[in-house]
């Protein structure tokens, strides 16, 4: 089985810290493989950065099947482009945001998120609404760190997650903490001891949950709205994507 984890942004040191997290997880016999696009934001943390990756990561998908990809990974919390990157194919695609909430449901009642910068929050807040997951979530939370913090081992960018885990489970009456960004990928057993709580990282939770799917054969449904995008050509710098 091979699985491809796609960062949709272009940091190389984060896409290599997702697919060692991926690999760690991983039943025996299941590839890991890890890209990012060529081009595209080096983080993301607005609705624009999203909307502007969406695109490199539709280029992954396309990639990954002229490799045989088993099932995809979109690892960034926003789950940009998920929905346009299951049309294109026939393979599981799986977002760490949703398959994050799906686990923190089955071990525990309410959960928190805590993510990275404030303005995120309502991102994950639509996307938890969307999911149907709203009434599970007590509060969306925010360290205040931009993401690329977390790339450098001399920001204090664990201590103030840290903390605001710390703060969620002693004000916000939840039983497990959702981590709110594929850059957080490498902290979770870190913040477990540190906080005494079931942390659940969303990286690993869709590795899991893509296995799961590849090996009961379960594919991406192509009736309905998520069949293959009908045929017809593309203008100008987009002409690559028609047929």
């Amino acid at each position: 089985m091979h699985i491809r984890l796609i960062n949709p942004n272009t940091t190389a040191s984060m896409t290599d810290k997702i697919g060692a997290a991926g690999r760690l997880v991983a039943a025996a016999g299941t590839r890991i493989s890890a890209t990012n696009p060529e081009a595209g934001p080096v983080s993301i943390e607005s609705h624009f950065d999203e909307a502007i990756s969406a695109v490199g990561v539709l280029e992954e998908i396309r990639r990954g099947d002229k490799e045989g990809v088993d099932a995809y990974v979109i690892a960034c919390f926003g789950d940009p482009g998920l929905l346009a990157a299951r049309e294109l194919t026939a393979a599981p695609v799986i977002g760490i945001a949703e398959a994050a909430f799906h686990l923190a449901t089955l071990i525990s009642t309410r959960f928190s998120v805590v993510t990275t910068l404030g303005r995120t929050c309502i991102i994950a807040e639509h996307l938890l609404q969307n999911y149907g997951f709203a009434h599970h979530c007590r509060r969306v939370r925010a360290a205040e760190i931009p993401v690329l913090d977390l790339e450098d081992d001399g920001a204090c960018a664990r201590d103030r997650i840290i903390d605001e885990c710390r703060r969620a489970k002693v004000e916000d009456g939840i039983g497990a903490i959702v981590l709110g960004c594929g850059g957080m990928a490498d902290l979770t057993d870190e913040i477990r001891e540190a906080v005494g709580l079931p942390i659940v990282e969303g990286v690993t939770a869709a590795v899991k949950l893509a296995e799961s799917l590849a090996s009961l054969r379960l594919g991406t449904s192509k009736h309905g709205d998520l069949a293959f995008p009908r045929p017809k050509p593309f203008s100008g710098r987009f002409d690559y994507l028609g047929n």
